[in-house]
C-alpha cells in the first residue's frame, strides 16, 4: 500500500519543515482493539521555565546528527549513514526529490501515480516488489508529498544489502507496462475516492487552490480522478526518467550497521547507475506555473524575475469559500501564507502556533473550544522548499455559526497581537518544540524520516539541529512579531463547509441473506517460487535477539508493574491497561466507558483540568487514555528525568478523578458533534453495521453510542462507573525507558500503594455466537460518497485458541500484507479493484472476529466481494503451499524483531502479554511458536477457519450500491 503526505485531515504538532505522517493511509479497524473516539486533547506539554534551555543543551546534540556522515558518490547519489547500536535492525531509505510541486495542470498526481508504478516490477526483476519486500519481512512502504517521494524498509540487519539491491533496481529499471499502468490507476483512483468521501478535504482542496492559484502547492499531492483518468505510458516514463535517478536522490541508512563497510556496498550496488542530465528535469521541475509550462527552481528566469528568496505570486479572497455539500458537520478552514522552511521566521511561527493550539491551556482552545463554539480546533505550520502556509481548522460546535466562529477566531489572534504573549507561554512552547523532537525519534525509521525530510527539503541533514538552536532564542516580541507580520486579515484565505443535508443519526439496516452468484475465475495461485527466484541473496537466518525480559512485581492491592530499563534514549514510554473496556457499557448508556476514560485528566480533588495540563504540558510530557473493546489502554511518554512527575499524574487521575459537570457537559457536546461526523464516515458505518449484524442484541458487543445513549449518561453514573471498573487488581502497568529500577520501584510504591480494592472485580462472559447459516448481504447506504467500504467476516478465535499461530501464518498468506497476500496480489494488483485490502484475526481474551476490508470505487464493491469470496474458497479447499507457509513465517519472524526495536511497540507487547496472561518469556518464545506452525496446521486451519458461503458482508456507500446490489 502506498500513500501521500496530506495536511487535510488531522493536524499534529511537529517541527519539521513537512510533515511525514499518514504513510499507512488506510488501515484495518481492530473491532477487538480498535478505540473508542477520545474527544479529550492528548496535552503534550514542556519542561519547567527555569529548565528548557538546560533541556534543549542536553538532550538535542546527540539525538539528531550526531555520528550522521554524509557521502556523495561521483554519479551524484548523496548518502546519509548514522549508525545506531539498540537493536540488530536497520533501516533503509531512497528520497527522490520530486513531489506534487512538479506538477502542473493536466498532469495533476504523476508523482504520486509513478510511486504506485515503482512497485510493479523492473527487467531484472518482473515482480510485484511488494511480494519481496514481504519475503524480507521488511516492513516498507512508500509516499509522496510536495517536495519529494520516498520508499523506505525496515528490517534486520542481515537484510541490508538486499534492500539495497531492490532499491537500486528500481531506480533505474523499472517498466511501466499499458495493462499494469491502466490497473494502478484504478488503484490510485479508488484511493482518492476514500479522500473525497471526507468534507474537510474538499474543503482543504478549494482553499489551497485558491491560496496557492499559480503554484503546483495549490494543487492536491495525490491529483485528480480527471487527470489520473488520462494517464499515459510515455507520460509517466518520461517522469520516471527525469526524476529517478542518483543525483536527484538521497539514500539514507540508520541502524546497527557498520558505516565503512556498507558505503563499500553501496558503490557496488548504487555507484554504476548513471547521473542524469540536468536539463532533462527543466520542464517539470519547479513549483510556478507560467501558462502551461512549469518553470525549474534552478532556471535563471526564475531567480531573476522572482528572486529566490521572494514570496511566492498568492491570491487571497476578500470573502470565504463556501461549499454546500452533503456532510455532518459544519467547518472552518484558514489558511495563511508563510515563507519557506529556510526563512528564519519559521522558528517563531512554530512557538506561536504551539501557544495558539497546543492543549487545554492554548488561546485558541480556550477561545472557541471552551466557550463551546467549537468542538475541536487543530493547527500546523507547513514549510516546504518554496513556501508555507499555517493552517487552522476549526470543527463547529452543534448549531454554531460559522461566521460567528470566524469573528471570534480573528478576535483571538488579534488580542494576542495587541496584549502579548507571556514569557511562561514562550518557554513552555520552546520546550514542548525540543521534548517533541527527541519522543518522536526513539525508532531508527523516525530518526532515517528526519533526515530525509530535511536534506531534500531545505538540502542540509542538519536543518533541524539549527532549527531548534534558533527556537531557543525565540522571544515574545518574536511571536506577536510574526503574528502582525503574517496573520493579518488581509493575508488569509477562508473556507466555510456548510453541509447541506442532515446525515443519519443511528445505523440500521435489516440484514439481506443472498448467494453472490457473479462469474469470476481466481488467477493463479500466487507462485512464491518466482519470489524467491528474483529475491537478492540474503542470508535468511535470523539474527539473535538479546534475551532481556521486564522485571516484574505486584502491589499488595494487586497492581501488577512491568519495568524494562533502556538506555538508549534520555525518554520513558508508559503503557498501561485498566479491564474498563467498552463491553461493561449498560444497553441504554453505550459510551459511558469512553465518557470515563476521556474525563479522567478533567479535574482531580486537589488539581483542575487547566492544572494538570499545565504540569504536563511544563515537561513536554504526553498522557492519554483509550477506550477499547475489553479494556482502557493508557498511553504516556516524558523525558526520563520526568517520569516522577508523568507518574503522580497519572496515579492522581485514576484514583481522584472528580468529573467536574461543566467539563462533562462541553466533552458531551464535543461527543456528540463527533458521533455526527462519524456516522457521515462509510467506514465507521460499515463498521458498527458489521459487528451489529454478527453479534445479537444483548450481547455485550452489539451495543454502540447513540445520540440518546450519549444524552442519557449522567454525573453519577460517570462517577459510579469509575469506582466498580477503575482498580488497582485489573490495572496492569509496563514502562520501558531510561530509569534506575529500584527508583521506579519505589515511586510506584508511593503514588499507588494507597490505591484502595473493594470486592471482587466485575466479570463478565461472553454469550456464544453462532456463525451465520449462508452470506448475509448488509448495504448501509450514504449518499453522495465515492468511495465504498465493505466488511466481510464472522467471529473467529481467541487468542488461548490452539490454532492462533498457525491462524497468523494462515491470515499473512491471505490478506495480512496489501501486496503480496493472495487477496492483495489478485483483487488489488492484478484486477485493480481495491485502493487496501486486508484480513485479520482479532483475537482478545474472547472470542474475536475474522474480518476482512476493502476500499473501493462502488461499481467495483460485487466485482472484489465476488473475488474475494472465490479466493476464500480457493484457499479453503486447496491450502496453501508450503512454501507459502515457510515465506510468511519468515515475514511475520523478522517484522517481530522488527518491531521490538520500537518502544512504543516493545513496551505494548510487554504490557498486552501480561494482560493475556501469557509467560513474559513470550516476549522471545513467539518466534519459535510462529517457526515451528506447519503447513498441516495451516491447511488445517483453513478448513476451519474460512467459511466463504457462512459470511457477513456489509458495504457502506453511495446509493448505486442499492441500485446494483450485491447478489
Amino acid at each position: 500500500m502506498y500513500g501521500f503526505s496530506k495536511f487535510y485531515s488531522k493536524f499534529y504538532k511537529y517541527p519539521l519543515p513537512i510533515l511525514l505522517l499518514n504513510l499507512w493511509l488506510v488501515a484495518v479497524f481492530l473491532l477487538s482493539d480498535r478505540p473508542a473516539h477520545s474527544q479529550h486533547p492528548v496535552i503534550s506539554t514542556n519542561k519547567e521555565k527555569y529548565q528548557s534551555t538546560l533541556l534543549v543543551k542536553r538532550i538535542m546534540p546527540s539525538t539528531l546528527t550526531e555520528n550522521v556522515r554524509k557521502t556523495v558518490l561521483e554519479n551524484g547519489l548523496t548518502i546519509l549513514t548514522k549508525e545506531v547500536h539498540t537493536a540488530p535492525v536497520v533501516t533503509v531509505q531512497v528520497w527522490y526529490k520530486v513531489g506534487s510541486r512538479n506538477e502542473e495542470p493536466g498532469v495533476n498526481g504523476i508523482a504520486h501515480q509513478l510511486e504506485h508504478m515503482m512497485f510493479k516490477g523492473t527487467k531484472n526483476r518482473p515482480i510485484q516488489f511488494g511480494r519481496l519486500f514481504s519475503a524480507l519481512g521488511s516492513d516498507s512502504n512508500a509516499f509522496t508529498s510536495y517536495d519529494q517521494t520516498a520508499y523506505y524498509g525496515t528490517v534486520e540487519r542481515n537484510k541490508l544489502k538486499a534492500l539495497l539491491v531492490l532499491e537500486a533496481d528500481r531506480m533505474r529499471n523499472s517498466q511501466i507496462e499499458p495493462e499494469q499502468l491502466a490497473s494502478e490507476k484504478r488503484v490510485v483512483i479508488s484511493e482518492l475516492q476514500g479522500y473525497e468521501n471526507s468534507p474537510e478535504y474538499r474543503l482543504n482542496r478549494a482553499v489551497m487552490q485558491a491560496v496557492f492559484p499559480n503554484h503546483a502547492y495549490g494543487l492536491p499531492v495525490g491529483g485528480t480522478k480527471t487527470d489520473v483518468e488520462k494517464f499515459e505510458v510515455e507520460q509517466v516514463e518520461k517522469y520516471y526518467r527525469n526524476f529517478y535517478s542518483p543525483d536527484n536522490a538521497v539514500l539514507v541508512i540508520v541502524g546497527d550497521f557498520q558505516t565503512a563497510n556498507t558505503l563499500e556496498t553501496i558503490k557496488e550496488v548504487f555507484g554504476k547507475l548513471p547521473r542524469q542530465e540536468a536539463e532533462g528535469r527543466g520542464q517539470e521541475a519547479g513549483g510556478r506555473r507560467q501558462g502551461a509550462g512549469v518553470i525549474s527552481p534552478s532556471s535563471p528566469s526564475l531567480n531573476t524575475q522572482h528572486g529566490l528568496n521572494a514570496p511566492l505570486p498568492l491570491t487571497t479572497l476578500s470573502t470565504p469559500i463556501v461549499l454546500r455539500e452533503p456532510g455532518a458537520g459544519r467547518l472552518l478552514q484558514v489558511v495563511y501564507p508563510l515563507p519557506d522552511a529556510n526563512q528564519p521566521d519559521v522558528p517563531a511561527l512554530d512557538v506561536m502556533d504551539y501557544i495558539l493550539t497546543e492543549g487545554r491551556n492554548s488561546r485558541l482552545y480556550q477561545a472557541l473550544v471552551e466557550s463551546g463554539l467549537a468542538s475541536e480546533v487543530t493547527a500546523s505550520v507547513t514549510s516546504l522548499r518554496e513556501s508555507g502556509w499555517y493552517e487552522v481548522l476549526v470543527t463547529a460546535g452543534a448549531k454554531q455559526d460559522l461566521k460567528k466562529i470566524d469573528s471570534m477566531l480573528s478576535s483571538a489572534i488579534a488580542n494576542v497581537a495587541e496584549k502579548g504573549v507571556t514569557s511562561e507561554e514562550v518557554e513552555r512552547a520552546k520546550t514542548q518544540l525540543a521534548a517533541d523532537v527527541i519522543l518522536s525519534n526513539r525508532d531508527i525509521t523516525s530518526q532515517a524520516m528526519r533526515l530525509g525530510t530535511d536534506e531534500t527539503t531545505v538540502g542540509d541533514y542538519r536543518y533541524t539541529d539549527r532549527y531548534l538552536a534558533a527556537v531557543r532564542l525565540v522571544k515574545p516580541t518574536d511571536v506577536v512579531a510574526v503574528i502582525n507580520k503574517y496573520l493579518t486579515k488581509e493575508a488569509r484565505t477562508v473556507g466555510f463547509f456548510e453541509p447541506t443535508q442532515k446525515r443519519i443519526t443511528e445505523v440500521a439496516d435489516k440484514p439481506d441473506s443472498a448467494q453472490t452468484t457473479e462469474n469470476f475465475s481466481p488467477g493463479a495461485p500466487v507462485l512464491f517460487s518466482e519470489v524467491m527466484k528474483y529475491l537478492p541473496p540474503v542470508d535468511l537466518a535470523t539474527d539473535s535477539i538479546a534475551q532481556v525480559l521486564p522485571q516484574e512485581f505486584k502491589l499488595t492491592n494487586g497492581l501488577r508493574i512491568l519495568l524494562l530499563p533502556d538506555r538508549s534514549t534520555p525518554t520513558v514510554t508508559l503503557s498501561g491497561y485498566i479491564q474498563a473496556g467498552t463491553e461493561f457499557d449498560p444497553e441504554n448508556k453505550a459510551g459511558l466507558a469512553t465518557f470515563v476514560a476521556d474525563n479522567l485528566l478533567n479535574g482531580t480533588k486537589s488539581k483542575d483540568v487547566l492544572t494538570i495540563a499545565k504540569v504536563l504540558g511544563e515537561r513536554g510530557a504526553s498522557l492519554d487514555f483509550q477506550t477499547y473493546r475489553e479494556g482502557v489502554h493508557i498511553e504516556g511518554d516524558s523525558l526520563s528525568d520526568d517520569l516522577p512527575i508523568l507518574l503522580e499524574i497519572l496515579a492522581d487521575v485514576v484514583k481522584n478523578s472528580s468529573f467536574p459537570s461543566k467539563e462533562l457537559e462541553l466533552h458531551r457536546q464535543q461527543t456528540l458533534t463527533d458521533l455526527q461526523q462519524e456516522l457521515d464516515e462509510p467506514s465507521e458505518v460499515a463498521r458498527r453495521v458489521f459487528v451489529q449484524s454478527i453479534y445479537p442484541k444483548k450481547h455485550p458487543l452489539h451495543t454502540f453510542p447513540t445520540e440518546d445513549s450519549l444524552q442519557q449518561i449522567q454525573r453519577q453514573d460517570v462517577i459510579d462507573f469509575k469506582t466498580k471498573h477503575y482498580r488497582p487488581d485489573t490495572t496492569v502497568l509496563a514502562l520501558v525507558g531510561d530509569f534506575d529500577l529500584d527508583k521506579v520501584r519505589s515511586l510506584i510504591k508511593n503514588k499507588f500503594g494507597d490505591w484502595e480494592v473493594s470486592g471482587k472485580a466485575p466479570t463478565l462472559k461472553y454469550p456464544p455466537v453462532a456463525m451465520p447459516e449462508k452470506i448475509v448481504n448488509v448495504n448501509p447506504v450514504l449518499p453522495d460518497k465515492a468511495q465504498a467500504v465493505t466488511y466481510m467476516g464472522y467471529t473467529g478465535i481467541n487468542r488461548y485458541d490452539p490454532r492462533f499461530h498457525a491462524a497468523l501464518v494462515l491470515n499473512q498468506i491471505l490478506g495480512g500484507d496489501t501486496l503480496s497476500s493472495r487477496l492483495g496480489a489478485e483483487v488489488r494488483d492484478r484486477q485493480g479493484l481495491s485502493y487496501g485490502i486486508y484480513s485479520s484475526f482479532q483475537a482478545g481474551k474472547n472470542v474475536g472476529t475474522f474480518l476482512i476490508e476493502m476500499q473501493t470505487s462502488p461499481e467495483d464493491s460485487s466485482k472484489a466481494i465476488a473475488s474475494t469470496r472465490q479466493m476464500l474458497q480457493q484457499i479453503h479447499q486447496q491450502g496453501v503451499t508450503a512454501l507459502e507457509v515457510e515465506t510468511a513465517k519468515r515475514t511475520l519472524i523478522s517484522n517481530y524483531n522488527v518491531s521490538l526495536a520500537n518502544p512504543e511497540e516493545l513496551t505494548d507487547r510487554i504490557l498486552m502479554n501480561e494482560v493475556y496472561g501469557l509467560d513474559k518469556v513470550e516476549l522471545h518464545s513467539f518466534t519459535d511458536k510462529i517457526q515451528k506452525v506447519t503447513l498441516a496446521q495451516v491447511n488445517q486451519a483453513a478448513r476451519e477457519l474460512l467459511h466463504p458461503d457462512r459470511i457477513v458482508v456489509v458495504t457502506a456507500g453511495p446509493s448505486v450500491l442499492a441500485e446494483k446490489s450485491i447478489r
